[in-house]
């Protein structure tokens, strides 16, 4: 064997794909895309934070370079590219898009109405307060640090967040296979919902919402369905309608004006595009009534102008407007967040109650951190004290050694070995020290302005003040509800600090708009080529496309633009398209292929009509097994997109439609000709047919020999000599009269 087969391992390739695709699923749903719900972060988010910590980027700090934070994250925690990780800082800096933003930027940071930010090298950042709430405990071991991806760092698993961001800030996020879309929340609103929850662990849902009616969003507006809330905080899943605020102020020359002052969060940062879909509506006049659009938006607020035309209806406009425009739009909510390394789809008091227990922990390990320390200088402060009292002692017991060593060990464990004393008291006293380790560091370290007396005062003071809150801190580590006390203190103080009326209305309005559209009928075009790509045309522009164009188009119909275009297939379906529905193009467009304006998949379309003419016509369906029927065309009046034409027997299929107007069934007598597929042929008078409903399947046309099917059905007037069949044009008188039902005849045709 040789050496290269040696190092061939064989592996089976659906399962090496399933294992590599589920950890990388897994990768991006945990290490990238979705929030902890303790501190409600992503993981680039909270790298940046750090980094921006490990910086010295405090509140009160100058800014520094957006690069330089950019660099020290991605070198250190972050190896994913510069550009994720700066679009996640410029969101941090968002106010239209968080409720309190993580980063102060200074600089060019993008706007609400869709202007990016500038370049990193250009803009300069700092934490927040907000974000010192997330950091400020963090050098108390409050939370686990790993190793980051080349083991040079250590990193936080977890920020120790003091306040519930998951809710307050909200976040979105796409991973494989799921998605997270939580909606911010007033900060006042949330602590208060946190501090119900700490009083009473069994509140409900509905109870937690007379602290958290719904979200809060920093675009303002309002949400219109309140009484979907419950059920959404209940289940974790839900849509949220959300509108703009308007006001009608009086215009110029008699005109109203609709005021926009408030926008709907799902337009926050891309306000361009609401105005641009006003304005679109405006020149295509989709909306009549519209007189001019105009942004005068500042640095004060939003302010968009829609002007309207005198004595028109502005509550019907604005019925539309929230219909056709994102004035009116809808946020999909999805309470997804991680725990313990499992996305979990939460309701709202499970976010609540995972953040009490993380700050259970969190102020658990503070207080624990704080009585360690406070212990420890408690035992350098009596040390110290001790030290006071024989100070002449300690002189003589420095002076008289040869090293500090030798001075340690005597102010610890009383050696006196090769220690000089002045008297054989002194040398008695010093063999009774019994300093602790860290006293004895303490004493030898101490300068000789501690003997001032001023400052052995300060040291009983200390001391004092370090046996009061050593009891303070062994009372709240030993009692639950001293603990959950302090949680509530601190909650408060933070909604001294960040709390702001609600700036999200709340109300219920129902689903129909009561838009009534004005709609100006006309006469249009639908021309179909016969790849099946569809478009609409206006007379007016129909009638400067040139013959020879027109012939590229296997059906062109005249119908009006209120009307529906009607497809009849062989597999007996009827299929409908609002005209509206059809794009208006040039000639030269391509349109849009029908199967996409109707979902007619595969089907072989047999007829191609509008419903006026269907309305007003009688059908004639003919299928392959030789059934035959008439139906008028009142029978296919639906709403339906989709409904079944006619009834077929299994494996049967419509070979011909026939539409007949009401004159041409008054006119005179009609014939009807069957052929079939080896040549035979039938010809009987149409009044033989029975009208009958749309789901009858009709009565026999032909005798058919076995494995012999109809191959086409044409009606013709009792007068007509021919008439065409595949190209050809056929002799009428060639076709045997003969009653319906019975074999055909062999003919040449």
């Amino acid at each position: 064997m040789s050496k290269n087969t040696e190092n061939i391992i064989q592996l089976d390739f659906s399962e090496e794909m399933k294992n590599s695709y589920r950890d990388y699923a897994m990768s991006v749903i945990i290490a990238r895309a979705l929030p902890d719900v303790r501190d409600g972060l992503k993981p680039v988010q909270r790298r940046i934070l750090y980094a921006m910590r490990e910086l010295g980027l405090d509140p009160k700090k100058p800014h520094r370079k957006s690069a330089r934070i950019v660099g020290d994250t991605m070198g250190k925690f972050h190896p994913h590219g510069d550009s994720s990780i700066y679009e996640a800082l410029v969101r941090m800096t968002e106010d239209y898009s968080l409720s309190i933003p993580l980063v102060n930027g200074h600089g060019n940071f993008g706007s609400i109405d869709g202007d990016g930010a500038a370049a990193m090298r250009y803009t300069e950042a700092r934490l927040s307060e907000g974000a010192m709430t997330m950091l400020e405990h963090l050098e108390k071991g409050l939370v686990e640090f790993i190793p980051n991806f080349d083991d040079s760092e250590n990193e936080p698993t977890v920020l120790p967040a003091m306040l519930p961001n998951l809710l307050i800030n909200g976040t979105t996020g796409i991973a494989v296979g799921m998605a997270t879309n939580i909606p911010p929340h007033n900060p006042g609103e949330v602590i208060d919902g946190a501090i119900a929850y700490i009083d009473n662990r069994d509140i409900t849902i509905e109870k937690l919402m007379k602290y958290i009616p719904a979200p809060d969003f920093p675009t303002g507006g309002s949400i219109i369905n309140q009484n979907d809330m419950r059920q959404i905080y209940e289940s974790g899943e839900g849509k949220i309608r959300i509108r703009s605020k308007v006001e009608i102020e009086n215009g110029e020359n008699g005109r109203k004006n609709i005021i926009i002052t408030e926008i709907p969060y799902t337009v926050a940062g891309n306000k361009t595009k609401l105005v641009e879909s006003l304005v679109s509506l405006m020149k295509d006049k989709v909306f009549d009534e519209i007189f001019d659009v105009r942004d005068e938006s500042s640095k004060e607020g939003i302010r968009i102008v829609v002007e309207v035309k005198k004595d028109r209806d502005i509550d019907n406009l604005l019925n539309g407007l929230y219909k056709k425009t994102p004035l009116e739009d809808t946020y999909g909510v999805n309470l997804l967040a991680v725990k313990e390394q499992q996305p979990i789809v939460f309701n709202l008091k499970n976010i609540l109650e995972e953040f009490i227990r993380f700050q259970e922990e969190l102020y658990t390990r503070e207080y624990r951190h704080l009585l360690n320390k406070a212990e420890n200088r408690l035992e350098i402060v009596d040390g110290l004290i001790r030290a006071t009292d024989v100070i002449d002692l300690i002189i003589e017991i420095l002076r008289g050694s040869s090293s500090i060593k030798q001075a340690k060990a005597c102010l610890t464990n009383g050696d006196i070995t090769d220690i000089k004393f002045k008297t054989r008291e002194s040398e008695k006293e010093a063999a009774t020290l019994n300093f602790t380790e860290h006293q004895a560091e303490a004493i030898l370290a101490m300068p000789l302005s501690k003997l001032i007396g001023l400052e052995i005062l300060k040291l009983h003071e200390e001391n004092e003040s370090l046996l009061k809150n050593i009891a303070e801190y062994e009372i709240i580590l030993g009692d639950v509800n001293a603990l959950y006390k302090v949680i509530k203190n601190r909650l408060k103080e933070y909604k001294k600090t960040f709390n702001f009326s609600r700036r999200t209305q709340l109300e219920n309005v129902e689903n129909t708009s009561g838009y009534i559209e004005e709609v100006k009928i006309e006469d249009i075009y639908i021309l179909i080529d016969r790849f099946g790509y569809t478009k609409s045309l206006d007379a007016s522009s129909f009638s400067r496309v040139a013959e020879e164009n027109r012939k590229e188009f296997t059906h062109i119909l005249l119908m009006k633009n209120t009307d529906k275009l009607c497809l009849f297939t062989a597999e007996g379906n009827m299929y409908q398209v609002k005209a509206s529905a059809i794009p208006k193009c040039k000639i030269k467009d391509k349109g849009a292929l029908i199967h996409t304006l109707c979902k007619v998949d595969k089907e072989t379309i047999l007829v191609y009509t509008s419903f006026e003419q269907l309305f007003e016509s009688q059908l004639v369906f003919s299928t392959k097994s030789g059934y035959i029927k008439q139906v008028s065309g009142v029978e296919f009046e639906t709403n339906r997109s989709i409904i079944a034409a006619t009834k077929l027997e299994e494996g049967d299929q419509l070979v011909n439609i026939v539409m007949l107007t009401a004159g041409e069934i008054l006119s005179g007598d009609l014939k009807v000709i069957i052929l079939t597929e080896k040549g035979l042929s039938l010809g009987f008078s149409l009044k033989e047919i029975s009208e009958m409903r749309k789901t009858g399947r009709g009565v026999k046309s032909i005798d058919l020999d076995k494995n012999d099917t109809v191959a086409h059905t044409t009606i013709v007037k009792s007068t007509a000599e021919t008439f065409h069949y595949n190209g050809k044009e056929l002799s009428v008188r060639k076709v045997r009269n003969r009653k319906r039902g019975q074999k055909g005849q062999k003919a040449q045709l």
